[in-house]
């Protein structure tokens, strides 16, 4: 078992037609939804065995080749870096769903078989009818507004390392089970994310070995533990916790599938931050303590605060960039970044 305490709480009884997703979000702490998919056609037959959940994938295999992750045994699961982290210690591949599938079946009973991974993959496109079968109905308005992005994760026994997502999700455990360790987004700095670049799967991991911290290399890790929790989950369990929430990925089982719902209660026009992030690194983390002090102040009042606030003082004519942004306010601001850059 993990060295964290804290078991993340447990909501019995949720059904996807009248669960409160916008309420549970709002409430800004993750949250098991007890057996919520327990009568999914797919989690019975993982619960029938490994080879009846390949076999009822593979039936549905829409032909798309897929990017799956493949790592020698002796990486143990565990997606990363290699010893100089400017490499990763895995390939990615393109091939046929219904080949890995097939290896993965073929080294079920094997310990030391190859880690195989294939994540992230939009079941319309590539697994079609899964969705009809398979995916969750929710009701909440939130939902509705922002249709999340639809996903299966497939492996075998696997880890991908605490990272964060940038948008809120529920994570729906079908074949086998699996366990998410999860940190608070102020946890950043005890967490000692690695490279921007290169990323095992675009977001930035953790380098600590949370199964076996070495506090001598991460000490402010331990104030990381003091405040994580442990979600085990079980076939028809699901988890659901928000944006920005680090989480450590472990499959447990010889064969494991899960469905994720990904969204953002965002009009499709708001960037992504990581562009401001990746600017401020060279507009403004080198310059003297006192000016990034200034900016915090200015980026608290313009960016950090009450959305309304740095306008409301004006004419609403004179508001421009200050006033409630649209999708051609957003273009109209988008060019003009792009000229101040490119000037």
């Amino acid at each position: 078992m993990p060295a964290i305490a804290r078991r993340t709480r447990v909501i019995e009884g949720a059904d996807a037609h009248s669960l409160p997703v916008a309420a549970l979000i709002a409430e800004g702490r993750p949250a098991i939804l007890r057996g919520i998919a327990r009568h999914l056609p797919l989690v019975a037959a993982g619960l029938e065995g490994a080879e009846t959940a390949i076999a009822a994938l593979r039936a549905l295999d829409g032909g798309r080749p897929v990017t799956a992750f493949v790592g020698d045994p002796s990486i143990h699961g565990r997606w990363g870096y290699d010893p100089t982290c400017t490499a990763l210690n895995f390939a990615r591949e393109s091939g046929s769903l219904s080949a890995y599938l097939d290896r993965i079946r073929a080294t079920l009973g094997d310990p030391h078989a190859p880690s195989i991974f294939i994540g992230s993959t939009d079941i319309d496109h590539y697994l079609p009818g899964l969705r009809v079968s398979d995916a969750l109905q929710f009701a909440d308005p939130q939902l509705a507004a922002h249709p999340p992005l639809v996903s299966i994760w497939i492996g075998n026994r696997t880890t991908t390392a605490a990272h964060y997502d940038m948008s809120n999700n529920i994570a729906v455990c079908m074949v086998g089970r699996r366990r998410f360790t999860l940190f608070p987004p102020d946890q950043i700095a005890n967490l000692y994310p690695g490279p921007l670049d290169p990323t095992p799967a675009g977001q930035v991991v953790t380098m600590v070995d949370i199964a076996n911290p070495d506090l001598d290399r991460f000490p402010n890790f331990a104030e990381a533990m003091a405040v994580g929790e442990v979600a085990d989950l079980e076939p028809g369990d699901a988890l659901i916790y928000p944006a920005m929430w680090w989480h450590q990925v472990e499959a447990l089982d010889a064969f494991n599938a899960m469905i994720n719902y990904w969204w953002n209660d965002t009009p499709a026009f708001v960037d992504t931050p990581m562009i401001t992030l990746l600017h401020g690194l060279i507009s403004l983390r080198d310059r003297p303590s006192a000016e990034k002090d200034a900016w915090r102040a200015l980026f608290d009042y313009y960016v950090f605060g009450p959305a309304d606030r740095a306008g409301a003082h004006l004419p609403a004519e004179a508001r421009g960039a200050l006033a409630p942004l649209d999708t051609m306010a957003a273009r109209r601001l988008r060019a003009e970044i792009l000229r101040k850059m490119n000037r």
